[in-house]
């Protein structure tokens, strides 16, 4: 029961949350498309999937770009032999004073994380009514998505997006049986958090891993997330337990943000 058997399609799942939300459907019985911009840690993930007893392909895309991302679908319902469930879960970070932020800087993480879920909603959505059957989209969003921070403004502005993305979603495909939710995550032990605590510490003067330190010490469960932590939250999203449930954005940030 559950997803097994089904196809999901993970992208930013080569490392970080995006592989651990990859191993988590796994474990829940899907089969597994990881999308991703670098092969070597694609080739990693895949054979962690496989040794879990699940078939998993790869593919390169830029999400930013819209035929890349409807390739990536293409190809996993063809490689795969169905198509159920998305994780639009590729996305970045930036760290810069609102006053100091260029052109540049807002058009490149807004094609990632606003247009490469709107893509991601678009691809997946025209399979699940073409094959005429029901489907699952599931977003990234943030703490970022529910309360704008200092130095991550527009970052925070992207995630505000995704969850109005979420909703419009929702609420134009409700009637096709395609349920469309987004999971906001707090202070997550990855990369990503290693390169916003150094930016900080850049245009603060903290040191090294202060800032880290001060967003995990405010965590009311008392320690940082991790990866596999928001992957459950993912795991329920994908899965039948959820099929009531659609444009929600749940917080898993273990007491940080409250809404």
């Amino acid at each position: 029961m559950g997803i097994s058997g089904k196809v999901a399609l993970v992208t930013g799942a080569a490392q970080g949350i995006g592989k651990a939300i990859a191993l988590r459907l796994a474990k829940d019985g899907a089969d597994i498309a990881l999308v991703d911009l670098h092969q070597d840690k694609l080739d990693t993930a895949a054979a962690e999937v496989r040794a879990l007893g699940r078939r998993a392909v790869t593919f390169i895309a830029d999400v930013s770009q819209l035929d890349q991302v409807s390739a990536a679908v293409a190809f996993a319902e063809q490689e795969l032999g169905r198509f159920d469930i998305i994780v639009n879960n590729a996305g970045i970070a930036q760290v810069q004073p609102l006053l100091d932020v260029t052109p540049e800087e807002v058009d490149r993480i807004m094609r990632i994380n606003v247009q490469g879920t709107l893509w991601g909603i678009q691809a997946a959505a025209k399979t699940f009514k073409k094959r005429q059957q029901k489907g699952k989209i599931i977003n990234a969003c943030s703490i970022a998505g529910h309360d704008g921070f200092a130095l991550l403004g527009v970052y925070s502005a992207t995630k505000f997006a995704v969850r109005a993305l979420t909703q419009a979603a929702a609420k134009e495909l409700a009637a096709d049986g395609i349920t469309v939710n987004a999971y906001c995550p707090g202070v997550v032990g990855t990369d990503m958090w290693v390169d916003i605590d150094k930016r900080m510490a850049e245009l603060t003067g903290a040191e090294l891993g202060a800032t880290y330190k001060k967003y995990v010490d405010g965590i009311a469960l008392g320690r940082a997330e991790t990866p596999e932590d928001v992957a459950g939250l993912v795991s329920f999203l994908a899965g039948p337990d959820s099929d009531y449930m659609t444009g929600q954005a749940p917080l898993i940030d273990g007491g940080l943000v409250y809404r």
